[in-house]
């Protein structure tokens, strides 16, 4: 098809369309995103009035009283932990570091490392016995991840806390990056089948693995943390999987994966949750969902954070620039829907926003795959960025099933100029590709194999936004600028019905 002409669009807005119908139109926010953005606040109003902080009585228990913390401290603080549980309690670490292997949270306590006092990770793995999950999921299925330094299951009214540090020194159990299982890497953080759990004011650093992994909760309270997962592979910082009621709020996370990643391995659905004044840097997805994605989530409000890649400055073992700032992936057959962001500062992103939708269909081995799953009802306004890399943002569907309802309002993002970029008619639908924005990269393997056999890849066809398959798609002062001449089209969209204006 021809290209449209670019007065049709605004003067300035080098614009390549393939479209079944696109228009011009006035700067009209859709009413579903404002009916979203009126619900969704008052979801943070009734979340901010209702999950309370850790309870109990002011019972303090000593290791020290229950066994050597000297030596390997895990017999002495779990005996702690179980004196606590019988009435309640807080178990206080004070004395100077302490190394342990697992250790099985009970209900009605609290584990403070009180400022100056580290828990450890004990190096030897045969410290960190499996606890296997009582129900089974996609995740012990795919990942088999059975072993962490803090267990709890089946829970409810516990706690992490204090001015301390719990260090898994990760350095020291070695492994692959890998999407599949992590044998011989604990967890840091492992919550299962919880009601009302409260993470506060706690310094993480370097997991073996992912350092915290909250499954099926209800009522999550994560305040004041610090995390810093630079040790090794996989490094997450906190994955939230079919969680209800959740509060992430003025936490500061350095990953070396994903900072803050929501998934639906769990098979319950994850819906009511706030993150808030947050700092999230990373070396791949900044704030993400996927790539299990089995089940529902909805209704995310993220507001007032800075996302992106981590710093020269900072302490990292992968890259600086993030893979992207915001990944929403739906690959497993489940339904995605109700996602607010606003008043976010990008940094550092080669892809400041990806959608995909696909059906990988992964779920236990017992389990019929799925069909394709939804992705829809998506808003991102007033969003500010800089130094953000050349790949540029885009949208990615097949043609059964589009992504459907996005909107980006308020939007200007400063990104460095591309180099080598694709047409849109050299990449395929893509399918069966694992699903993050280096998907089209020639580094992770492209879009496919030229004739000597080198993969053929690079940036986005759009230095903008690049959007296929994707239905109800408006644009409202949306405005990316880059650093330098940038040959390529501000915009290429293969959608359905898109709107496009300046305001």
């Amino acid at each position: 098809m021809p290209q449209l002409s670019r007065r049709a669009f605004g003067a300035g807005l080098g614009f390549a369309a393939m479209a079944t119908q696109v228009r011009a139109a006035t700067c009209t926010y859709p009413q579903w995103a404002d009916d979203l953005r009126r619900d969704l606040d008052a979801m943070a109003v009734e979340l901010t009035a209702t999950l309370k902080p850790w309870s109990g009585p002011e019972t303090v228990f000593k290791p020290e009283d229950y066994g050597d913390t000297k030596g390997l401290a895990t017999k002495a603080i779990q005996g702690a932990i179980d004196a606590a549980a019988v009435s309640g309690g807080t178990v206080r670490l004070s004395q100077g570091d302490y190394v342990s292997g697992t250790l099985d949270l009970k209900s009605n306590v609290r584990l403070e490392v009180a400022k100056g006092a580290r828990l450890l990770g004990s190096l030897d793995l045969t410290d960190y016995p499996e606890r296997m999950a009582k129900r089974p999921t996609v995740m012990d299925s795919n990942m088999g991840m059975n072993q962490s330094l803090i267990f709890a299951e089946g829970c409810e009214n516990i706690s992490l806390c204090g001015e301390g540090e719990i260090d898994g020194r990760g350095h020291n159990f070695k492994g692959d990056e890998t999407i599949h299982g992590t044998p011989g890497r604990p967890f840091l953080i492992r919550v299962i089948d919880c009601r009302r759990i409260h993470i506060h004011g706690i310094t993480l650093k370097d997991s073996p693995c992912w350092m915290q992994n909250y499954l099926n909760c209800d009522d999550l309270l994560v305040e004041h943390m610090t995390v810093e997962n630079q040790a090794n592979f996989n490094n997450d910082g906190i994955d939230i999987d079919g969680c209800r009621r959740v509060i992430v709020r003025d936490c500061f996370i350095s990953s070396g994966d994903d900072a803050i990643c929501f998934k639906g391995a769990a098979q319950r659905p994850g819906e009511n949750i706030l993150i808030e004044r947050c700092k999230l840097y990373t070396s791949c997805n900044a704030v993400k969902y996927g790539t299990d994605s089995q089940s529902v989530l909805r209704n995310v409000l993220v507001r007032h954070c800075e996302i992106g890649g981590v710093s020269e400055a900072m302490r990292r073992i992968k890259t600086v620039d993030a893979d992207s700032g915001f990944s929403w992936e739906m690959v497993d057959g489940g339904l995605a829907e109700n996602l607010l962001a606003h008043d976010i500062h990008i940094v550092r992103a080669r892809s400041p926003f990806f959608l995909r939708l696909e059906n990988r269909g992964r779920v236990r081995p017992e389990q019929s795959k799925p069909g394709i799953g939804r992705l829809r009802r998506i808003v991102f306004d007033r969003i500010t960025g800089e130094d953000n890399g050349s790949r540029g943002s885009y949208f990615l569907s097949v043609p059964e099933q589009p992504i459907e309802d996005v909107v980006l309002r308020n939007i200007r993002i400063g990104q460095r100029p591309s180099t080598a970029w694709l047409a849109e008619e050299q990449i395929p639908d893509l399918r069966g590709v694992y699903p993050d924005a280096h998907m089209i990269d020639a580094h992770w393997g492209g879009v496919g194999k030229d004739d000597l056999g080198k993969a053929i890849g690079g940036d986005a066809p759009a230095y903008g936004l690049w959007a296929r398959n994707v239905s109800g798609l408006t644009l409202i002062d949306y405005k990316v600028v880059p650093t330098g001449p940038d040959p390529r089209p501000e915009i290429v969209a293969k959608t359905g019905v898109t709107r496009f204006c300046r305001g």
